[in-house]
């Protein structure tokens, strides 16, 4: 057994005692309230790019170096099952912004916009009394939607020293006002340019099982293993700003990896648990027990509804700007402040996954994905398995500045000539079955598809079952709503730059 599933068998068995008691030990501090009315708290909010939910030392990584989300989860709680329901980055982010699914609120394929009327975190907080910024990468529209103070850029290149200056003069600004502050880094998007990768040779790096274990796989991990410290070193720039005097005691600050790496696997652009599980920490003082963990069921549309709380709202009784195909009007999620403060020790029956691959690069005009879990099992249907799947790693190099720094297609190609197991996995990225059933119990990476395995058929045709209701539930009509998903860019959507998917 590796490393890596010993590190994840043993904080399994760490959760069990951390639940156990969680909501008796640890009530809401006192002092957070003043005149019998809890203070608003200020809210940070830190967004990874495509890293893979494991690759940390709170997930149990004994490679990839981050002491900064190690101190944040052992100063607040781990959320040991949160997921996005796409793992590409404007779908992703949209979803979170909004606290509905992709299709319902329109922002379904990559480089998309969110539909007409339909609010977003900025303006939920902004009626509530905040100021509300956002540092980095946008990656949403229309920006009109999206009404955050623009506080900068953070840059991707190897030698640049993100400018800060900004932010700290925003959150500094006014202390009589709460602020939220949405921090988006482009680590560790590929390609993978910043870090150092010499902390991480090649020849010391073992593979997590579901890849291959090839040179070019240990080069390329090495580099986004650099890119994963990299980002762990901006979290404790942001953390050293929360960290203030006066300002500590009552801030939240989360912290969540995005979707998946780019790696063959890592998960992007799949409904994988690699590319659709997703760290998330949150530290909240007096109201979340330092060093716990939480195995309920979470999805990203949570979040915002849980922000809503926490600020003193009541997303329950807000309207989302767009009803569902059975009228409700309100987000798909559902705020997570009783699973954060231990009083709650489920949320979610199931998880669900949506990925179109129409506008990615390099990607299929028509290749949707949909799944759904219940934390136990896993069912994926490829509504268009009989052509290859395709996007920008899964084709060669074409000598350009941008592929050469990408490492992904080397280590894709490499298992291919290597033979044996690691050309069959190879050819599984690219051509895959229609149905994929997963035992996540026995089988955590995904590796052995259960879809014809006649034990598991009622548990089969019952996420199928459940994956219909939802799908229908979103106005998902599958192939057909795969085909309209250029309308989603909007009249003149933003060209992608390069190296960007």
């Amino acid at each position: 057994m590796d490393k890596q599933t010993v590190n994840l068998g043993k904080l399994s068995r760490r959760r069990l005692l951390q639940s156990a008691g969680l909501a008796a030990i640890w009530p809401a501090a006192s002092r957070l309230v003043a005149a019998g009315k809890p203070a608003k708290p200020n809210i940070i909010l830190v967004i990874g790019d495509d890293m893979t939910w494991h690759d940390c030392e709170p997930y149990g990584s004994t490679i990839v170096k981050t002491p900064n989300m190690a101190r944040l989860a052992s100063e607040g709680i781990r959320l040991d099952n949160m997921f996005t329901s796409t793992a590409m980055c404007a779908p992703t982010r949209q979803q979170l912004y909004t606290g509905l699914f992709p299709v319902r609120n329109g922002a379904y394929p990559n480089h998309s916009q969110i539909r007409s009327g339909i609010k977003t975190l900025p303006v939920y907080l902004k009626a509530l009394g905040y100021r509300v910024g956002l540092v980095g990468k946008r990656h949403f529209g229309p920006a009109a939607q999206y009404p955050y103070e623009n506080l900068g850029i953070l840059p991707k290149t190897a030698k640049a020293v993100a400018d800060l200056t900004k932010t700290k003069a925003f959150v500094n600004r006014d202390a009589s006002q709460p602020f939220c502050l949405v921090v988006c880094p482009s680590d560790a998007h590929g390609p993978w340019t910043r870090g150092d990768a010499s902390k991480y040779p090649p020849a010391k790096i073992t593979p997590p099982p579901y890849l291959p274990d090839t040179p070019e796989t240990r080069t390329a991990l090495s580099h986004y293993y650099a890119e994963v410290t990299s980002l762990d070193d901006l979290l404790g720039e942001v953390l050293a700003m929360a960290d203030a005097p006066k300002r500590k005691a009552n801030t939240i600050v989360m912290f969540t990896s995005e979707q998946g790496s780019s790696m063959p696997f890592g998960g992007k652009w799949s409904c994988h648990d690699t590319g659709l599980k997703t760290a998330f920490l949150v530290r909240w003082p007096g109201m979340v027990k330092p060093g716990s963990s939480s195995d309920a069921l979470c999805q990203y549309v949570d979040v915002l509804p849980t922000m809503i709380e926490a600020a003193g709202g009541k997303p329950e009784a807000l309207k989302a700007g767009r009803p569902d195909a059975n009228g409700k009007t309100g987000f798909d999620g559902e705020s997570l402040v009783g699973v954060l403060t231990g009083k709650a020790e489920s949320h979610r029956k199931h998880v669900y996954g949506v990925h179109t691959t129409r506008g990615i690069i390099n990607g299929n005009e028509a290749w949707p994905i949909r799944s759904v879990s219940d934390g136990r099992y896993k069912l994926i249907l490829n509504l268009n398995s009989g052509t290859p799947f395709s996007n920008v790693i899964s084709a060669p190099r074409k000598g350009t500045k941008a592929s050469t720094h990408r490492h992904e297609p080397d280590a894709l190609q490499s298992w291919a000539k290597a033979g044996g197991e690691a050309a069959k996995r190879a050819a599984f990225y690219t051509t895959r079955p229609a149905v994929e059933l997963y035992d996540l119990k026995a089988d955590p990476w995904e590796l052995k598809n259960r879809a014809k395995d006649e034990t598991l058929s009622a548990i089969r045709k019952r996420l199928e079952a459940q994956l219909a209701t939802w799908m229908v539930s979103q106005g998902d009509q599958g192939m057909k709503t795969e085909k309209a998903a250029r309308r989603r860019h909007g009249k003149s959507p933003a060209k992608p730059a390069k190296g960007k998917k």
